[in-house]
């Protein structure tokens, strides 16, 4: 393994609290909370007390007021290894939080983001409905302007911390005749018309509740709309960027972890009399996996550096959204051959590191949409060349 230099030593001290936090406050509930599909609202409340929610947000509301994005990398990190992966922490404070923080106003944000922060409000964004995932463009949901209100209709799906979340963010068509004619509403637990459905079964990621919602004629008060009514696509592409680097750094440290369980695995394992690390084939693909796990962590550290500069951008997140997604796919599969039988069975944790990585190649837009978006940044656009 490289060593990686983006970190000084106050990050590593901050590791090292974190990784007892979630070996301490979190793993021993992990089990129980994939046997029930969903973590525990005290999960939130637990990390908000150690002040690890919206860490960037300012201290007037109760935040820490850093905007380094390393320290955010630091727990996913430490979660994925010593946590719960299903416990999406991050979802809440980098992937929702930021819509209010910069988008919100005055009293949006005194509103929402104490509670936030302290995890009394759990947090969720709500985009992707059945005909409509990784092509935002053509979400059906939409809101009518009543005046006094917006009257929202519609129907979500795949939206994670669906049981449990309080406030969501939700995508709406608002100008019928433009395609990116979107926006975005606050929609709180207990309005009236908004219902959620059953949490879904997935194959992987097992104590992260999925959910559908359902919105009946809500409506919505003029103080819940997020910024321009008919802008909203703007925002959601602008802030995918970040929620695709948080992706990479999830995905590379997965396969991280599964080659330190594979490499642990064989040296003991013993197959004709040797361990099954002393084989070839088992050295050549663990010595493959090496090269390409060191690879992408140089990639993810460098994406975050530019991402504190301020210069990432939707190219080249998509490109490493690519590139770590597809390396976690073929990491943990090659791992688990290398378990032999063992790799199938529950109790071990190649397992559910295998289970879960299928939705990363889906989820914050499938490799296919990547590819697309990375042809198009190379001037190779299908909608200009004809």
């Amino acid at each position: 393994m490289l060593p990686r230099t983006i970190f000084e030593s106050e990050h590593e001290l901050f590791r090292d609290t974190a990784r007892r936090y979630f070996q301490e406050r979190v793993a021993p509930h992990a089990e129980r909370w994939r046997e029930q599909g969903y973590c525990d609202r005290a999960a939130f409340t637990d990390a908000g007390a150690q002040g690890y929610l919206l860490m960037w947000a300012d201290e007037a509301y109760g935040g820490a007021g850093m905007s380094d994005f390393r320290y955010e990398q630091i727990l996913v990190e430490e979660n994925i290894r010593h946590g719960e992966p299903s416990l999406f922490l991050t979802l809440h404070s980098r992937l929702v939080g930021p819509y209010l923080g910069m988008l919100g106003n005055a009293e949006q944000k005194a509103r929402l983001l104490p509670p936030a922060i302290r995890g009394e409000k759990i947090l969720g964004i709500a985009m992707t409905e059945p005909a409509a995932g990784s092509d935002l463009a053509g979400i059906r949901t939409h809101a009518v302007d009543q005046g006094d209100h917006w009257l929202l209709n519609g129907s979500k799906t795949y939206i994670s911390n669906g049981q449990i979340g309080d406030v969501f963010i939700v995508a709406a068509r608002t100008v019928p005749e433009q395609r990116h004619g979107l926006g975005l509403f606050i929609v709180e637990r207990g309005m009236e018309g908004f219902e959620r459905g059953r949490n879904l079964k997935k194959i992987g990621m097992q104590a992260q509740d999925t959910s559908e919602l359902f919105f009946r004629n809500v409506r919505v008060p003029k103080d819940n709309v997020l910024g321009d009514p008919t802008q909203g696509f703007k925002s959601l592409a602008h802030f995918l960027s970040e929620e695709r680097l948080i992706s990479m750094v999830q995905y590379t440290t997965a396969a991280q972890l599964a080659w330190d369980l594979t490499l642990d695995f064989i040296r003991e394992r013993r197959v004709f009399g040797k361990p099954v690390g002393a084989f070839q084939n088992a050295r050549f693909k663990m010595a493959e996996m090496r090269a390409h796990i060191d690879a992408a962590q140089v990639w993810v550290d460098y994406c975050v550096t530019l991402h504190n500069a301020g210069k990432l951008t939707g190219e080249i997140a998509a490109q490493g959204k690519l590139l770590c997604s597809e390396l976690e796919g073929r990491v943990v599969d090659e791992c688990l051959q290398l378990h032999g039988g063992a790799g199938y069975m529950q109790e071990y944790r190649i397992s559910r590191l295998y289970t879960d990585a299928r939705i990363s190649r889906i989820y914050a837009g499938t490799s296919e949409i990547m590819k697309e978006i990375i042809a198009r940044g190379i001037g190779l656009d299908d909608r200009k060349m004809t």
